[in-house]
């Protein structure tokens, strides 16, 4: 199911009225922005990471429309893969609107900068002292036959970003964990949030998938978004990955675990049994409010 068609069904509701006002704040983890025929933004194939463009866009403006409609207060750019390493929209973004957005850009990886390049940290800095990040998302996912996250090469990339407290979204596969592991403690300052459930494949034993992510709940310092839909094989609510969410949450329990995508605001927030009011506030925003908004909660 295509994120279009999950915001049809599951929304198609809220379009008719909007969603009770919460009693606590809501913050959407993972949302990603762009827009056309912009020649202050234009998307640039030979910058894009992706292997299609986009045919519609998806604004800043859009986005809190979907936030007013949902009840939701805050959201967390991802920047999209369509601008490659020029991270300007997610920037405008943040500038534009400081107290609805916060933003992760894109940095290092495949056909980004290369994991060595000595300008690594420089430009991290740059990005959260002058360009509004709170962080970048590394996707080692697309280099899956390369060893590159936990290579020396990165160390002072990682030394940085605990110096300015940025936080690191990580897009990888399973088997790409153990390495994610190695640097969550050779760097505890840096938060590392897991992406997607690190698009495991419940189709496969769970040694090859989810115990390769509650393997990392030792590690203080690492938190997973709780996006169903790429993993899961049914339509929305994705049932069958609710086990699955069930042995994150008991194993890294609801204060480093963020919610994410409009389309799974109502299963988390209605559906799912097992979580308490309490555990709500925490996953449907104070962690994120934690992680990307810099609050105390």
């Amino acid at each position: 199911m295509t994120r279009r068609s999950c915001l049809t069904t599951l929304l198609a509701p809220v379009v008719q009225a909007q969603m009770k006002p919460s009693p606590y704040t809501i913050v959407n983890g993972g949302e990603h922005a762009w827009v056309l025929n912009s020649p202050t933004f234009p998307i640039r194939p030979e910058l894009s990471v992706c292997s299609t463009l986009p045919q519609h866009e998806y604004s800043a403006e859009g986005i809190l429309e979907l936030m007013r409609r949902n009840g939701v207060d805050k959201t967390v750019i991802i920047h999209v893969c369509y601008y490659g390493r020029d991270n300007s929209y997610a920037t405008q973004c943040v500038k534009t609107y400081p107290d609805k957005f916060a933003a992760v850009g894109l940095l290092v990886g495949h056909k980004l900068y290369p994991p060595n390049d000595p300008q690594n940290a420089s430009r991290l800095e740059r990005a959260i002292k002058e360009e509004h990040m709170v962080g970048m998302r590394l996707s080692p996912i697309y280099d899956r036959d390369v060893v590159w996250l936990n290579d020396p090469v990165c160390y002072p990339l990682w030394k940085k970003a605990e110096e300015l407290g940025a936080v690191f979204n990580i897009f990888l596969a399973p088997h790409q964990l153990s390495q994610l592991g190695d640097m969550a403690q050779r760097f505890p300052g840096v938060n590392v949030v897991v992406d997607h459930f690190a698009m495991i494949d419940i189709a496969k034993p769970d040694s090859e998938g989810i115990d390769r992510i509650l393997a990392l709940k030792r590690f203080p310092n690492v938190y997973v978004r709780t996006y169903l839909g790429n993993t899961s094989k049914q339509r929305v609510p994705c049932r069958d990955m609710w086990p699955y969410l069930r042995k994150v949450y008991d194993s890294f329990g609801p204060r480093r675990m963020v919610f994410t995508n409009f389309h799974e605001l109502l299963i988390m927030k209605e559906v799912i049994p097992f979580f308490t009011q309490e555990d709500k506030e925490w996953i449907l925003g104070k962690t994120a409010l934690k992680l990307y908004f810099k609050q105390n909660v």
